[in-house]
């Protein structure tokens, strides 16, 4: 099904051309939806084939294209997304799509732990995926190793001392305290390590447009695409995309067990978004900007958390190596604590209080009661998160407005 221009074309021009034939769907201009679980083998030859690559059998030779099976393990929309969402990765050469973010980290893990090993991560982390080492993974034998974000010399310790690693998690930048990880010089102690630890980074925050983890030696690139990828706040999707084909296929191979492909309907939806994603983060990225450098002298904020606003030397030597611009997160920590951080959240008017980010709206939490909830009062003193820390996650409206909103919610205080 895929179909990829003849000669090279960029990565905005590739997300609009490669992986859709139109003769496929009765000539229409964009990609339609093909509702269904089952599908007619061109032979039963083929069919054996589907099978034995479906099953890790048989290896999938370069280029080549096995029939449809049934829609647990592919469907046509999973392949144009999949296609379709590859040039905007840089590095990357294959995806693979879920139908959450959690289910990409999941499959990701049960595709690449080995029983009795250890996943050293950074921390903070995404909530659910602290929870997932945690109460599931650790029960089963493996062992979370965490190390607070940013720091790159304890990171690359951990590594060689974890026991019989078998994946390096790094979240950057950290969710909610924006601290930044150096991908290049994970992924460089992870290589020289004899069990080869698969380095995976979360890179939602940031990615595709501003960080690019393939390129800085990272396996593993892993998306929540309900934020950005998709940016309108009403579907869930997960997405997974590496260099190497064989991890691919892995993965690929797990989810057909596990069943957690994207349904075609939200694979419609999120391919049709793809060619605006740089378009609306590029909006979201400079209001986050304005309103963070000027809300940061306000007398209510003790402290605001933002790249640009970095004073750490390797804070800003890590975001200038590997970021092409700041992103549309940033968080602040009041005076007076959690009541502070409600009294604020109670009063903003434009913005809502709502989980999750990276949509066309402003949303606001307070995450140590929402989403970073179930970590320990250890685990939150270690990663930074306090009572007084709001997450904001800015949208494409009118900065201005935005900044007169936070304004009067912190005057209100």
């Amino acid at each position: 099904m895929a179909q990829v221009p003849d000669t090279p074309v960029r990565p905005g021009t590739a997300v609009l051309t490669r992986g859709f034939d139109p003769s496929l769907s009765v000539g229409s201009a964009r990609p339609a939806v093909f509702r269904s679980s089952t599908y007619v083998f061109s032979s039963p030859e083929a069919a054996e084939r589907a099978f034995n690559v479906a099953s890790g059998r048989a290896p999938l030779e370069p280029g080549e294209k096995v029939d449809l099976i049934y829609s647990r393990f592919n469907h046509p929309n999973a392949e144009i997304l999949e296609d379709q969402i590859v040039p905007l990765e840089k590095g990357a050469t294959q995806a693979v799509v879920f139908n959450s973010g959690m289910a990409a980290i999941m499959t990701a893990f049960f595709a690449c732990g080995r029983l009795g090993s250890s996943i050293v991560h950074t921390t903070p982390l995404y909530g659910g995926t602290t929870q997932l080492i945690h109460q599931f993974l650790e029960p089963f034998g493996m062992t979370g190793v965490a190390i607070p974000a940013g720091q790159g010399e304890a990171l690359d310790e951990a590594i060689r001392s974890a026991k019989d690693p078998s994946i390096v998690l790094i979240e950057t930048p950290a969710n909610p305290t924006m601290i930044m990880t150096d991908i290049r010089r994970a992924a460089e102690t992870a290589a020289a390590h004899p069990a080869r630890p698969v380095v995976m980074v979360d890179n939602t925050f940031l990615g595709p447009p501003y960080q690019h983890p393939l390129m800085l030696g990272a396996d593993l690139c892993l998306y929540s695409a309900t934020k950005f990828l998709s940016g309108f706040s009403d579907l869930i999707a997960g997405v997974a995309l590496a260099k190497d084909e064989a991890l691919i296929q892995k993965l690929r191979r797990h989810r057909g067990l596990f069943g957690n492909i994207l349904q075609p309907d939200e694979c419609w939806l999120l391919d049709g978004r793809l060619p605006t994603v740089t378009l609306r983060m590029n909006r979201q990225s400079k209001n986050a900007q304005r309103i963070a450098e000027r809300l940061v002298g306000h007398r209510r904020v003790k402290r605001l958390l933002y790249p640009t606003l970095f004073d750490d030397s390797e804070q800003v030597r890590i975001r200038m190596a590997q970021c092409d611009y700041p992103g549309a997160l940033f968080s602040i920590e009041l005076y007076g604590g959690k009541a502070a951080a409600f009294e604020f959240l109670r009063n903003v008017r434009i913005a809502s209080n709502a989980v999750s980010l990276g949509g066309v709206e402003t949303l606001t939490c307070h995450p140590k009661t929402t989403t970073h909830s179930g970590m320990t009062a250890a685990e939150m003193d270690l990663a930074g998160i306090t009572d007084g820390l709001v997450r904001i996650s800015v949208g494409i409206e009118d900065w201005r407005d935005l900044l007169a909103d936070f304004q009067q919610a912190l005057d209100a205080i």
